[in-house]
């Protein structure tokens, strides 16, 4: 048996339907290549790492216009 993590190719939807922006409380949308959660009201991109979403806003990067 291999110890090793094999990270989902896409997250959940049901995982998307509750999981909002800690900044603005709002939306978010699924960047499958990026593997990132986007917040369009916040301008942040959260990271999903190991097929985990990091929904600090610390790590999340600065969207640009």
């Amino acid at each position: 048996m291999s110890d090793a993590f094999v990270t989902p190719p896409s997250v959940d939807p049901r995982l998307l339907e509750v999981l909002v922006c800690p900044v603005t409380r709002g939306r978010l949308t699924y960047d499958r290549e990026a593997q990132e959660l986007i917040s369009a009201g916040a301008k942040k991109a959260y990271p999903i790492r190991d097929g985990v979403p990091i929904l600090l806003p610390e790590e999340a990067r600065d969207l640009t216009d």
